[in-house]
């Protein structure tokens, strides 16, 4: 066997001109000792969350049986080529989105508190409360060794001021991630400017807007460093910087497509800003994209994604649903409705299908992303149509690292808190330590 004498740490980036490149995990990131004694550098555990709005059709997405084997209903039916890595929890529920009293403003109390499990202070003010999220609590951990300690995306404009419902201020709907009570994160659409935050040099903008003037990539500016690197590297190692390069390329090239489209043909984005594709699924797709890269050179290990906002009032017109995704899901369990709604469900379920299948993929140490992260898709509403915050829709994908019992329908007691089980997952993240409790939590979900 060839040892390569070559050791890089962990945190390794090369540095150029506008320019911050994050290695891919490496084999050469564990020093060599032997040919007997040498493994493959253990990869990090991710954890991220993503969200679709407006509730789902609960009897196209649990499934009928418990354990394993459980059958595949409609909206999981995507995740078919992933199902050992699948795991459906049920039962769970988020109290802190039931109406009180007769006030107005179920959207905002359901997204307000779906990573928190807190009620959201009911003002259109500066005076916004909610509860520091899972996520952040994630990110006090995790967040130690990367770059960016969490990334917030999304695909649906957002602002986070003004009245959006009942007397609640936007900032309810308009991101999932607190890191405080009283602080929310701004969610990102703009894939350009996600781009430059994973790979660009921090208060470097005017070299930045020179290369682009110029038509480089960005990976122009680390290419001298670049080539050393891969002279001295293995070849498996190089395969996988190759790779790597080619999907940061590949990202590239359709954000500058997205722009030169838009130069060209204004009127396609009048109210978006630059570098959102003008089709939606483009848009997801290339918003998915940049999270797996960010992933994979280990920018960050936490993440939120909002695949549309609570009240969406998106059409979905290639689907066959010229209505508001909010005014389908006030199906009256009307047949027609019901069969408009579960096509968007199933829709968004294939947008993160797309992520699943990158992910797995992927190699990451001895195995594939999937098998290192655990991603949890769901809804704040377990019923759309009446604003139902319990028996809420919660699909687990990946291994976590070998943490998660994946492969089965596990159906926890009824309305046991949803915040339970975040609390399962910070500890399988390795990120529990002193986290005794979140929202209205009552202690850790077991099982899972």
């Amino acid at each position: 066997m060839i040892i390569n004498k070559l050791a890089l740490p962990r945190r390794t980036f090369l540095r150029g001109v506008g320019a911050t490149l994050a290695l891919p995990l490496l084999d050469a990131m564990v020093p060599a000792l032997t040919a007997l004694s040498r493994t493959a550098a253990a990869p990090p555990v991710r954890l991220g969350f993503v969200f679709v709005p407006n509730g789902l059709i609960l009897r196209e997405f649990l499934p009928r049986t418990e354990g394993r084997g459980f059958d595949l209903p409609r909206i999981l039916a995507p995740l078919a080529p992933y199902r050992d890595q699948l795991t459906i929890v049920s039962g769970l529920a988020n109290a802190a989105g039931d109406a009180l009293d007769a006030s107005s403003g179920p959207h905002s109390r359901g997204s307000g508190c779906w990573l928190n499990g807190m009620r959201a202070k009911r003002t259109e003010g500066a005076d916004i409360q909610a509860g520091k999220t899972i996520d952040q609590f994630a990110a006090d951990a995790l967040g130690r060794e990367t770059p960016l300690a969490s990334l917030q995306l999304a695909l649906e404009p957002n602002f986070m001021t003004g009245n959006c419902e009942g007397g609640y201020s936007c900032a309810y709907i308009n991101t999932l991630s607190w890191r405080t009570a009283t602080l929310p994160l701004p969610m990102e659409t703009n894939p350009r400017v996600v781009f430059e935050r994973l790979f660009g040099e921090p208060g470097d903008q005017a070299a930045r807007q020179a290369q682009l003037a110029i038509d480089r990539s960005i990976l122009d500016g680390v290419s001298e460093d670049l080539a050393r690197l891969q002279a001295e590297l293995a070849p498996a190692d190089r395969r996988t910087v190759d790779e790597y390069l080619d999907a940061i390329r590949d990202v590239e090239h359709r954000i500058r497509q997205t722009e030169r489209r838009a130069a060209d043909e204004p009127e396609i984005e009048a109210d978006a800003p630059l570098g959102i594709p003008p089709v939606f699924e483009d848009h997801a797709r290339l918003m998915f994209d940049l999270l797996l890269l960010a992933y994979r050179a280990d920018i960050t290990r936490v993440s939120t994604f909002q695949i549309a906002r609570e009240l969406s009032h998106r059409a979905y017109t290639e689907l066959g649903v010229p209505e508001a995704h909010h005014d389908i899901s006030h199906h009256g369990n009307r047949a027609e409705a019901v069969e408009k709604n579960t096509r968007i469900n199933e829709f968004h379920m294939g947008l993160f299908a797309h992520l699943v299948e990158r992910m797995h993929n992927t190699p990451d140490g001895d195995g594939t992303l999937l098998d290192n992260v655990i991603m949890l898709y769901g809804a704040s509403f377990g019923d759309g149509n009446l604003h139902v915050p319990h028996n809420l829709p919660v699909a687990l994908v990946g291994g976590g690292g070998g943490t998660l019992e994946t492969g089965r329908h596990h159906k926890a007691k009824f309305d046991t808190p949803f915040m339970n089980l975040g609390l399962s997952l910070l500890d399988k993240v390795g990120a529990g330590a002193g986290v005794e409790g979140i929202g209205d939590s009552t202690g850790r979900l077991t099982g899972v």
